[in-house]
């Protein structure tokens, strides 16, 4: 099987708790209007327990006091029942309470009262909030240690507003996952014909350093790109050096294990790209995996979760740099 390497702490859980009395009486959520006309717009971190680095800014834009220039801003801590179980002798292990909050987005399973989680219960909280924003920013961080990537959703609005926002360099164009919808991809996020918009920024591993540092930048450069902000609001140090140059993967398909027997060909950490169609990256039940065509990137490959149903990779094609 192959190795699956542990990270090292190397940032502080930040503490939250002074925020729990949210605006409109919704706990860890803060909203601030401009009382000038402009767009509802949402920086949300915490949406799996674990994943510190939107934590972490979300409370540095709330002590630094940032308020919209125009429209409405919201700053929210979506998962805090799992953030506050984090212990860092088993990490992995607040990800969630009872299931992924990241899979319950449709109006059909939040509006099923008989079915109840703890997730369940906040994402039902957080809806009437996430009902009212047109422009989502949804801060999130990797298993592996990756260089950072932007999940841009199915549509061409979600492209090209990660390509307004410029960073991270590598735009991941995909339609989910098959166990649940995302908060990204929830109602008008998802909908080719509404103005909604929304991204997913996987800002590195977990509890590497960098990881706040990239949250830092892409929410600095999502806020001005919104409108809702400008530079001059942020500090001068936010915003960090724009990549040359930004690159498009399309995700044409998942690798689901089909038992425990799964294993990769070396450690892949994520963005691996195999230049010719029929190359092996993993034996799963021992028959081999292979690229399905020439420039097939890797897309968080993780065997941390490996169980059989599980989608160890996602494999995705080259389509297009600017």
């Amino acid at each position: 099987m192959t190795q699956v390497p542990d990270y090292p702490i190397e940032v502080e859980l930040p503490n939250i708790r002074r925020f729990a009395d949210g605006t409109d009486g919704i706990p860890y959520v803060h909203t601030f209007d401009s009382g000038k006309s402009g767009p509802h717009v949402m920086i949300s971190a915490i949406t799996h327990g674990n994943e510190i680095c939107g934590a972490i800014i979300v409370k540095q834009l709330l002590e630094i006091g940032l308020r919209p220039s125009v429209g409405r801003l919201t700053l929210a801590f979506a998962n805090v029942d799992a953030f506050h179980s984090f212990d860092a002798s088993s990490p992995d292990n607040s990800r969630f309470v009872d299931q992924d909050l990241n899979r319950v987005w449709t109006s059909e399973l939040l509006g099923d009262l008989s079915q109840d989680s703890s997730e369940l219960r906040r994402a039902r909280v957080l809806r009437p909030v996430i009902d009212s924003v047109d422009l989502l920013l949804d801060l999130h961080s990797m298993h592996e240690r990756s260089d950072p990537l932007i999940v841009a959703g199915p549509l061409d609005k979600g492209v090209e507003l990660g390509r307004k926002v410029g960073a991270p360099a590598t735009i991941i164009r995909d339609a989910g996952h098959s166990d649940g919808r995302r908060m990204r991809d929830y109602d008008g996020f998802g909908d080719l014909n509404s103005e909604k918009n929304a991204l997913l920024v996987e800002c590195g591993q977990h509890w590497e350093a960098l990881a706040p540092v990239v949250a830092r930048d892409c929410s600095a450069r999502f806020l001005v790109a919104s409108g809702c902000c400008t530079e001059q609001d942020l500090p001068s140090d936010w915003i960090q050096a724009s990549a040359a140059a930004t690159r498009v993967v399309s995700v044409t398909q998942a690798v689901v294990a089909q038992s425990m027997n799964f294993r990769f060909a070396a450690n892949f950490t994520g963005l691996e790209t195999f230049k010719k169609a029929g190359q092996v990256i993993a034996w799963n039940d021992d028959e081999p995996v292979v690229t399905p065509y020439d420039n097939c990137v890797l897309v968080m490959p993780s065997l941390r979760q490996l169980k059989p149903g599980v989608t160890v990779v996602r494999l995705g094609q080259l389509v297009d740099a600017q």
